[in-house]
């Protein structure tokens, strides 16, 4: 019984350090890929046909080392909200 109750708690102990924290919707970044997935489009639908839109949530866009700008990425929350606009109202 010892033997078991040590490899169960070498289990949860490796399991946990496997799992990654969940982060908050509110802070979670979502890129074009992210974005296509979760509304069931091609990146190229989300990149040439909805994140043109005006009132399509901004992108945040880090600095690079070289000073440049990273790839669009774009808050979930903004997003999100920004399709249920669209929802019919019955």
């Amino acid at each position: 019984m010892a033997d078991d109750n040590d490899l169960i708690n070498r289990l949860a102990a490796a399991v946990a350090d496997r799992i990654r924290p969940q982060i908050p919707f509110d802070y979670e970044m979502w890129d074009i890929a992210t974005i296509a997935s979760c509304m069931k489009l091609s990146e190229a639908q989300v990149r040439e046909r909805l994140a043109p839109q005006p009132d399509f949530p901004k992108a945040v866009r880090l600095p690079t080392t070289t000073g440049g700008r990273g790839h669009a990425r774009y808050r979930a929350q903004e997003v999100w909200a920004w399709m249920m606009k669209y929802q019919d109202k019955h």
